[in-house]
């Protein structure tokens, strides 16, 4: 087996147990305050801030350590118009028919819609390309592992960090997303995944009573 250099385990600072699950206590309690926004303030948002939670997604496990993500930052009016336009076309379709009545069902109680206005509102979309192989080397890119697990930890962090910050959130996905591609000028090797709305939430922001109904820990863990 071939040498490699390795590092000595940084510990964890010392704890007890109690206080262990306290932390982790806090950390849910936190978490389960986060809610999606869909109506967003003008208000600016430091972009030290997204320069953060990036960061902090970066730092998310990924097969063989190729880290397959890409976060392309949008704030500029131009091409957040652009965005909105191609993906509002994408959801009228989507609701007109394309997405199927049981589908269509069950996003009744969200209240939701073609009209995608917080797209142009918030100060930041993050749009996240999965890389299904590392072209940083162009005369030998590299085949890329477990690509979807691996970017949706990564965006699992970022979702969390923003979360931290105080900064409301929007997972959007509209389908298909290849427009993201031409307007965020990425290869075509590289697949959108999703497309995060950051920012504050306006002052009449509101969210459906059926946001609020989530799974139990019994219905979502079994313990062997």
């Amino acid at each position: 087996m071939p040498e490699r250099d390795v590092l000595p385990w940084r510990p964890y600072p010392d704890m007890t147990d109690a206080e262990r699950v306290a932390q982790a206590r806090a950390f849910s309690d936190d978490m389960q305050s986060r809610r999606s926004c869909r109506s967003f303030s003008e208000a600016p948002v430091p972009r030290a801030v997204i320069e953060a939670a990036l960061a902090a997604a970066g730092s998310a496990p990924s097969g063989a350590n190729r880290q397959p993500w890409h976060f392309a930052v949008v704030s500029s009016p131009e091409a957040k118009c652009a965005i909105r336009i191609a993906a509002e076309e994408e959801e009228r379709a989507f609701y007109d028919g394309r997405a199927g009545s049981e589908w269509l069902d069950a996003l009744v109680p969200l209240g939701t819609g073609a009209d995608k206005p917080y797209l142009e509102t918030a100060p930041w979309l993050i749009v996240v390309f999965a890389q299904r192989r590392d072209a940083s080397d162009p005369d030998n890119p590299k085949q890329n592992y477990y690509v979807t697990e691996s970017v949706g930890l990564a965006c699992g962090l970022l979702l969390a960090a923003l979360h931290q910050a105080g900064v409301a959130t929007l997972v959007h996905t509209p389908n298909p997303m290849r427009f993201l591609n031409r307007v965020c000028r990425r290869p075509d090797h590289e697949k959108p995944v999703m497309l995060i709305v950051a920012g504050h939430p306006a002052a009449d922001a509101s969210i459906p009573a059926h946001a609020l109904d989530k799974k139990s820990l019994e219905q979502i863990a079994t313990w062997l």
